[in-house]
């Protein structure tokens, strides 16, 4: 089945899995996903770069009933992950229970896939996972 992902830009999958994020030439601060004005402090001529791929669970919840045109399964974990880079990116869980996560869990990017398309083709996205588990 061929694949494409969910957004061109926000993720790329080889040879590990990165997010694509930008970091500001002015004030230095990452940002996600990429653009060329910083959003923290205006300035443009944001550098890009791959963001870290591990991080630590800062919040999370579960998804227990599909939002409107969400065509992926539900029940999904949903949360903030916060890199190393001091980002804060919200994301995906691979865990849906809420109750097996924990504050500072370390935590690790992923490629899941989302649905199938229209077109036959599966859709992937980014998610974490907790390190050593699902």
């Amino acid at each position: 089945m061929t694949s494409v992902p969910v957004r061109t830009g926000l993720f790329d999958e080889l040879p590990e899995p990165r997010l694509l994020g930008s970091r500001c030439g002015a004030c230095g601060r990452a940002h996600f996903p990429r653009a060329g004005i910083c959003p923290y402090c205006s300035c443009g001529g944001s550098e890009e770069v791959e963001l870290s791929a591990s991080g630590r669970l800062w919040a999370w919840t579960a998804v227990t009933a599909p939002p409107p045109g969400y065509l992926g399964e539900v029940p999904y974990g949903f949360g903030v992950v916060e890199l190393p880079e001091g980002l804060r990116v919200i994301t995906r869980l691979t865990e849906p229970d809420p109750g097996s996560l924990t504050e500072g869990q370390a935590m690790r990017l992923v490629i899941v896939p989302l649905h199938v398309d229209d077109e036959g083709r599966e859709v992937l996205t980014y998610a974490f996972a907790p390190e050593g588990g699902r």
